[in-house]
């Protein structure tokens, strides 16, 4: 997937590959980048470049039947001014992608998590007995704005009134005679916007954005996504995982009749046995997945994703442990150097006490 706002980006930005798509992963070489993005997130207001999300319709008279089966979440009473995120499942259980469903007149608009565009259009055509119409709307592109003040861009970009939007609320919007659709959502508990916009509009809405936030890449993001358990399934669906072993759980409506993966879910659920995820934090060292946790001599798990903490100047990471283990304040090792379990959210989002005004 071309990224429509890469000519955009400043000399210096650092790009990574994601799934099938390049992403900004910092938009500066500089040792301090990361923290900086990072901070702006977290205090301030942060411009994020979603062109690696993709955009896929479904449309058609069973366009709900069909997204009510292929969602694992209920969305069929989801209107034009809602949206909610959900996992898509095989039928095994396995997570396809966390997608974001926006209820649409004709249909429904999913938005794939970053890179996974591709595997999920697949995955619908798969599944497509309905004969609806499934199209990448490769035409449109998302720019997102978070922070404890990404509401005072938004009153100075669009319109005030926008901010204080409830969560998961969509609404239609005109940004400088641009129809755009303008949606409150976010992925790190602080305040955060979503804006679907025409691709060959992207670039002037991104500047404009720019005067009023810092841009943050996807390593700042993933690491406040993590902070708050956001969960991240191309760093935490290992192989064999189900859902409830994750912590995705939420993201299943358990209740409904009928939807793709549902047996072995609810397999899972009623079994009570496998393994849970954790959080932890060490002081020294990054460890890679894979890495075993230790309870003395004992091995009760091992990491699934880690990076450094800029909030708690510490590592952070998850572990996949025994399920009557997964507690805070247990005091284990890994890799050799002693950690911590802890209970989420890991970092405490600003937003919490700063009210909009």
């Amino acid at each position: 997937m071309v990224n429509v706002l890469a000519a955009t980006h400043p000399e210096g930005t650092v790009h990574g590959e994601v799934g099938d798509t390049t992403v900004p992963l910092r938009f500066s070489d500089s040792p301090e980048a990361l923290s900086e993005e990072y901070k702006a997130l977290r205090e301030r207001a942060a411009a994020l470049d979603l062109g690696g999300h993709g955009l896929i319709e479904i449309t058609g008279p069973d366009a709900i039947a069909f997204a009510q089966r292929v969602l694992a979440r209920d969305v069929e009473y989801l209107t034009s001014d809602r949206c909610m995120m959900s996992l898509v499942l095989d039928a095994g259980g396995s997570i396809v992608d966390q997608v974001i469903a926006f209820g649409r007149e004709d249909g429904i608009l999913l938005e794939s998590s970053c890179g996974a565009g591709t595997r999920l259009l697949e995955h619908l055509r798969a599944e497509n007995d309905e004969g609806v119409e499934i199209t990448d709307r490769a035409d449109l592109t998302l720019i997102g704005l978070e922070g404890p003040y990404a509401w005072g861009v938004v009153g100075r970009l669009i319109d005030g009134e926008l901010a204080s939007l409830p969560f998961e609320s969509v609404a239609e919007a005109v940004w400088d005679g641009v129809d755009i659709v303008f949606a409150r959502t976010g992925f790190t508990g602080e305040y955060g916007y979503q804006m679907i916009v025409p691709r060959q509009e992207a670039a002037r809405l991104w500047e404009l954005c720019l005067e009023h936030a810092r841009p943050s890449g996807q390593e700042a993001l993933e690491l406040a996504m993590l902070e708050v358990r956001q969960p991240m399934p191309r760093h935490e669906a290992s192989p064999g995982a189900s859902v409830i072993e994750i912590g995705a759980n939420w993201l299943v409506d358990i209740t409904k009749e009928t939807f793709v993966g549902r047996e072995a879910v609810l397999e899972a659920f009623e079994s009570g046995t496998g393994r849970a995820t954790i959080g932890f934090t060490c002081v020294t060292g990054v460890p890679t997945p894979g890495t075993r946790l230790m309870a003395g001599e004992q091995v009760i798990g091992e990491v699934v994703h880690a990076v450094h903490s800029v909030g708690l100047g510490a590592t952070l990471g998850l572990a996949r442990v025994d399920r009557d283990l997964a507690a805070a304040g247990l005091d284990l090792s890994v890799g050799g150097v002693g950690a911590t379990t802890l209970t989420s959210p890991y970092i405490v989002p600003k937003s919490w006490s700063v009210p909009i005004i």
